[in-house]
């Protein structure tokens, strides 16, 4: 793999990065700028549901459309009218059919409401929206949504802001194997070797948020997500060695040098 060639395409759009980052949770909007910055990402997430007409919110978004591609999302959203209003809104004032679907299913785990997700997906696809969801690290669910006509899957890695990383790594494997686009786990990473594992499963990015905003220092951990996001790529395509119970020496046994 030659990264100079190397892309994310969805919806026919390239992307180098295949880190997608979010906005929430940052200690001030400097540092969430800095550290979108050191994450070398393209894509960022605002959550519409939090977006206050004439207020500095607006200027956030002004500023961050100049220099990135603004993905906005149905946080917040528990059922699939709530959802589908919401991407309308989106569509309104960001200018962009691009969604990132959430229907929420508790509020405690955070969890998707699989029912209403789905709905609210197909209700999205048929109005031309490229809809990117956010759903369980479940394969059945994630092939019915690619079925529907989602642009990609965002299957989670673990529950949002927990920071536990890929708690089941196999699922997410089948997920990739089983599916014709694009695979990105969204929710639960808190770290770059996180990251690497996601993306080492073969995944083609990640999306992260806490793990970044709610570091001690966002900046740094910014640039750490992004090496991790190209380490866990090369070591995808170079292949890992198999591995097994016992020892196998890395130098042969034969034409020693015999010592008696």
């Amino acid at each position: 793999m030659d990264k100079m060639e190397d892309y994310i395409e969805i919806a026919g759009e390239k992307f180098k990065s295949r880190l997608f980052i979010g906005t929430a949770r940052y200690p001030n909007v400097q540092v969430m700028l800095n550290a979108i910055e050191a994450s070398g990402a393209e894509i960022v997430t605002v959550a519409i549901r939090r977006i206050k007409p004439q207020t500095e919110t607006e200027n956030i978004l002004e500023l961050l459309s100049k220099k990135w591609k603004l993905l906005p999302n149905t946080a917040g959203c528990f059922t699939a009218k709530e959802a589908v209003i919401t991407a309308r809104l989106a569509r309104e004032i960001l200018g962009t059919n691009w969604i990132k679907l959430e229907v929420i299913g508790d509020e405690e785990t955070l969890y998707p409401d699989v029912e209403q997700l789905v709905q609210a997906a197909k209700e999205l696809v048929n109005e031309g929206f490229v809809v990117l969801p956010y759903c369980n690290d479940d394969p059945v669910v994630c092939k019915k949504l690619e079925k529907i006509g989602c642009a990609a899957v965002m299957p989670l890695g673990a529950p949002i802001g927990s920071g536990m990383g890929i708690l089941n790594p196999y699922n997410i494997r089948i997920i990739k194997q089983n599916s014709k686009v694009p695979i990105i786990v969204d929710a639960g990473v808190g770290t770059a070797s996180d990251v690497c594992i996601a993306m080492e499963l073969g995944c083609d990015g990640v999306l992260v948020n806490t793990a970044i905003a709610q570091a001690k220092d966002p900046v740094k951990m910014a640039k750490a997500i992004k090496l991790a996001v190209e380490a866990g790529r090369f070591a995808y395509f170079a292949g890992r060695i198999p591995k097994k119970l016992f020892a196998t020496p890395s130098t042969t046994m034969g034409d020693k040098i015999e010592i008696s």
